[in-house]
């Protein structure tokens, strides 16, 4: 896949992104991270480098908020800035097309991970489904409503940890970095073909 930034010019963005105010690392790439809709985050190793070196070069300078480091842009760096508008304005149309580049291929990622997926939950089904007709098939005793309630109160049960735990597991992640397309359009595609399974199950 090509490159999302040409060379040099996540360095000149990086001034423009701090020409609103100071930021620390975080901030920045959350801000890098919204401007390419979540198609793609910069990690912490793309970023702090270049931020180091624009130190080094006078461009930007640092101020420490309790355990925080800030960056914020200096008088020579919003002079660099100023010399190259045009260029940056460059910078912003390159983003423009790498967003529309990389929704595309997530998008043909996401129908490749769906197509998967949905062929494994209907060979699990099915799997569930065969194990069940086999087990019928076996002499037992007639079920008592007692048995019924109870066997719908697990199900109950299992739906009910099932949602705590993914809901747990979800806000967790979501603490640590933004969901992104892909595991949002995955949740909803797995729930929805679980959904169907469940149904497909309960009618047989």
């Amino acid at each position: 896949m090509p490159p999302v930034f040409a060379h040099g010019a996540l360095r000149l963005y990086l001034l423009a992104l701090l020409e609103s105010g100071p930021k620390h690392g975080y901030e920045l790439i959350k801000a890098l991270s919204e401007r390419f809709g979540g198609t793609y985050s910069p990690s912490a190793g793309t970023i702090y480098p270049r931020l180091g070196k624009l130190q080094e070069e006078g461009l930007v300078a640092t101020e420490s908020e309790g355990r925080r480091t800030n960056y914020r842009i200096t008088a020579a760096g919003l002079a660099e800035l100023n010399s190259r508008r045009d260029e940056l304005a460059g910078v912003e149309n390159d983003i423009s097309t790498s967003v529309r580049r990389l929704a595309d291929d997530l998008r043909a990622d996401i129908r490749s991970n769906m197509r998967g997926l949905r062929a494994d939950l209907a060979a699990t089904a099915e799997a569930a489904r065969s194990a069940a007709s086999s087990s019928d098939q076996r002499p037992s005793t007639p079920r008592s409503s007692a048995d019924a309630q109870r066997m719908l109160k697990e199900a109950e049960m299992l739906l009910q940890t099932f949602r705590d735990d993914l809901r747990v597991e979800l806000r967790t992640r979501a603490g640590m970095q933004p969901l992104t397309p892909v595991t949002l359009e995955t949740v909803r595609t797995v729930l929805d073909q679980a959904r169907i399974s469940i149904r497909n199950s309960l009618k047989s």
